[in-house]
């Protein structure tokens, strides 16, 4: 069998310059933009390359999905939007690839990723998933449906600070 592999993304750094603007619709600051590409340049040198990108519907998942620069294109769905682990894990059930990217915001994501794992990366980032975090994990199934909790295996966990310095 060959393992399943999530690749859980926060969006990239959003900006804050419009008052008045509604959450869902923020786009990325100039940082982010940054760091969506570098994110993006570092999981296809490290052969993470995914199948199916799962996304927010958010102006800055949608912004985070157009710079990583795969070839697929996203699917985007409402249920992403601010999810809690139970939402995210109803979202993956549905996927059909075995190598999935999955966009969303914190904290959902951070729970989500700490619920999948049996142990977590020894990354000091890990717990608070800043923007744009990264994990990249597998997963002992045949399906999505049939991933359980605590099953995954973390394979690398980046910040985008470890990729632009």
């Amino acid at each position: 069998m060959t393992p399943l592999r999530l690749v859980l993304m926060r969006h990239a750094k959003s900006s804050w310059n419009h008052p008045g603007m509604m959450d869902h619709d923020r786009p990325l600051n100039d940082r982010g933009r940054r760091s969506a590409r570098a994110m993006g340049d570092w999981l296809r040198a490290v052969n993470h390359v995914p199948d199916q990108i799962l996304s927010s519907t958010a102006t800055r998942t949608r912004e985070t999905a157009a710079l990583l620069g795969f070839e697929i294109a996203p699917d985007f769905t409402r249920k992403l939007y601010h999810a809690g682990p139970d939402e995210m894990m109803g979202v993956l059930n549905g996927a059909t690839a075995r190598t999935v990217l999955m966009l969303g915001h914190n904290p959902g994501i951070a729970w989500f990723a700490d619920m999948l794992l049996g142990r977590p990366p020894e990354h000091p980032r890990f717990a608070d998933y800043p923007t744009c975090a990264t994990l990249v994990a597998e997963f002992p199934a045949d399906a999505w449906p049939d991933v359980a909790e605590g099953s995954g295996t973390a394979l690398q966990f980046a910040v985008p600070r470890d990729l632009m310095t």
